[in-house]
């Protein structure tokens, strides 16, 4: 099947297989291996990107369900060679270890910190509760996300569409309906 999507702000067309998930759509055909693929059983949340200002697991959806729609991508956190200020928080906080887990962390805070500029350690721990670390026990990673919101990474940071459609539930992320 053709399809078109918009990742990072820049389209691509391109032909794919109807059972292709969107995870192997963005590593394999478009080179962006900062998704990374883990348990394609929805279990992990390592894959999660957003669709259209949603955090989705990329490993339940599949290429051609994104056609016409928005994805943005770890790699789509930074501004040129300014760093995102979760990717920053990362950093000074060692909010990874092994870094499995750290690209889809980073784009469930993101997403959390547009949604809530000020979160509370409850609300990081709900949000980030549909990913795994298996490395850092999640302390350095809620510190992380803790230091991007002190530190100017709250609501209006991110690309414009993440706001929900009126009279829509904003969702968790991890625990997303996969939609076409």
């Amino acid at each position: 099947m053709r399809i078109t999507v918009t990742v990072n702000g820049e389209q691509h067309t391109g032909d794919v297989e109807p059972r292709l998930l969107l995870v192997h759509f963005l590593r394999d055909e478009l080179g962006l291996t900062g998704t990374h693929w883990g348990c394609d059983t929805s279990n992990c949340g390592v894959c999660t990107v957003w669709l259209d200002g949603t955090p989705v697991k990329s490993c339940t959806v599949l290429a051609v369900m994104a056609d016409g729609h928005e994805v943005r991508t770890v790699e789509g956190l930074a501004h040129g060679a300014e760093l995102d200020p979760v990717q920053q928080g990362f950093i000074a906080c060692h909010g990874l270890q092994c870094g499995f887990c750290t690209p889809g962390m980073m784009m469930t805070a993101r997403w959390l910190l547009d949604h809530n500029a000020d979160p509370s350690e409850e609300d990081i721990r709900e949000a980030i509760s549909g990913q795994m670390c298996r490395c850092t026990g999640y302390e350095n990673i809620v510190r992380s996300v803790r230091w991007a919101a002190e530190h100017g990474g709250g609501r209006g940071t991110a690309d414009a569409g993440t706001e929900p459609a009126p009279g829509r539930e904003e969702p968790v992320p991890g625990r997303e309906e996969v939609r076409a």
